[in-house]
């Protein structure tokens, strides 16, 4: 069925109006008088409709239920990932954990980055991620659309993912805990969590030092070494399981 985002849509009078891109979204899809389809709140609410009318300029839709996303994980989980050099690997990054239930992306400069862009080439990419994001959030049927951002350093995402419930490091050498330790040792409610992961080239071993200082565990995900652009959705899809949301 297809889906639409419509930020602060809510169904009053039982109606709404798709236009500017959705419009002409829908009319790429074909769509007609009758057809069934989803606006989705992008507040985990999904609003099933039935098209009403179509002009040049929108789509009309009659809400027929609205109900929660069952697409929605419990967890609010933060990717942080170190800027990649390639441009193709930021984009899958993006798009696999928009699929994956991330609900923030997260991409920041360490000592190992080679790619730094300008503000301004930075302000296009943050433009292009979040249509990424926003593409991905409706083909795999989320209820919100993930938002993405840059961060300057590795200080600032430090202070982003201790925020979180579970702040986790993962670093390919030196003193590493598997992934299932440390979910087995955490205490208390797990609400939020971080996952933090390097650029191509990983973390300087200051690095990973900062980041045990700041409190979070290195965490390992096994003995073979994974590309920048896997890692995040690795991390990602192994903390889903271990909370029942995969």
């Amino acid at each position: 069925m297809p889906r639409f985002f419509m930020a602060g849509a809510n169904a009053v009078g039982g109606t709404l109006i798709l236009a500017g891109e959705d419009a002409n979204h829908a009319k790429v899809l074909r769509l007609r008088v009758g057809d069934r389809i989803v606006i989705c709140d992008g507040a985990q609410t999904d609003h099933h409709c039935t098209v009403q009318r179509i002009t040049p300029e929108e789509v009309v839709a009659e809400v027929v239920e609205s109900v929660p996303c069952r697409a929605e994980p419990n967890l609010h989980a933060v990717i942080l990932a170190g800027l990649p050099k390639q441009g193709e690997r930021s984009d899958f990054i993006v798009q696999k954990c928009t699929e994956g239930g991330a609900s923030e992306i997260v991409f920041f400069l360490s000592h190992r980055c080679v790619s730094v862009p300008t503000d301004a080439a930075m302000e296009r990419k943050l433009q292009r991620w979040q249509r990424i994001a926003e593409e991905a959030a409706k083909q795999s049927g989320r209820g919100l659309i993930p938002e993405v951002r840059a961060l300057g350093s590795l200080a600032e995402a430090l202070d982003r993912a201790v925020k979180t419930d579970l702040p986790l490091f993962f670093y390919e050498t030196g003193e590493r805990r598997e992934l299932r330790r440390v979910l087995e040792g955490h205490a208390g409610p797990l609400r939020s969590a971080a996952i933090l992961t390097g650029p191509e080239g990983g973390f300087e071993p200051w690095e990973a030092e900062l980041a045990r200082l700041a409190g979070l565990p290195l965490c390992s995900m096994g003995p073979r070494i994974l590309r920048c652009e896997t890692a995040p959705l690795a991390a990602l899809t192994a903390l889903m399981y271990a909370t029942g949301n995969l």
